[in-house]
């Protein structure tokens, strides 16, 4: 009934589409996943498991595994071009980083079993932010953390009434803030927390 105004189609990043898109994020958004990374760096515990939702050519995970050496990182996406970008994009750190195509609202880990989950402009795309926030859940540790980036239109009032109603993410207060990035011709990000 409602696939006919899906957000989300993974087609829109195929073929050329994404390696455009790979050299856009690699190049021109560089210096945004650098800050994003160097704040998720920042607050990200020793050892822990970080998955990035909607990891695209996972340039938040290249720029987190050079400041971070200690983590396991972890990248989904729905596109399979995507993730071979991410896939390339990763090699040169190994078994530390790893990619594969998944859907937020239908995560294939086990409970509890990852740290933290960060997501940089990726949920205004997300078709089921209701199912993704009862995923983002379960497969966090108690105390683990959500932490979203994205533009202010993103359904953030949505993720927070859903985590509500389901009593999911009560670790603490929701948190929303400005974060300090500026892209030509762009709103400023908003940092959205959640924590298990």
């Amino acid at each position: 009934m409602h696939h006919h105004h899906r957000r989300n189609l993974p087609t829109a990043f195929a073929g050329r589409q994404s390696r455009l898109y790979d050299i856009v994020a690699r190049r021109l958004l560089r210096r945004v996943y650098r800050r994003l990374a160097a704040d998720v760096a920042e607050s990200t515990p020793d050892g822990a498991t970080v998955l990035d939702v909607g990891t695209g050519p996972g340039v938040l995970l290249a720029e987190l595994a050079r400041r971070r050496p200690d983590l396991t990182l972890i990248g989904i996406d729905l596109s399979e071009d995507m993730v071979a970008a991410a896939a390339r994009n990763l090699a040169p750190f190994g078994e530390r980083a790893s990619v594969q195509p998944a859907d937020v609202a239908e995560l294939p880990f086990a409970d509890g079993s990852v740290d933290v989950v960060v997501s940089s402009l990726s949920l205004h795309h997300w078709d089921r932010p209701r199912e993704a926030i009862g995923e983002l859940g379960r497969v966090l540790r108690p105390g683990g953390r959500l932490r979203i980036y994205d533009f202010p239109f993103a359904p953030f009032d949505e993720l927070e009434s859903a985590a509500r109603e389901r009593s999911l993410f009560r670790g603490r207060a929701p948190e929303r803030t400005r974060v300090a990035v500026r892209i030509p011709l762009l709103p400023r990000f908003v940092r959205f927390t959640l924590t298990a």
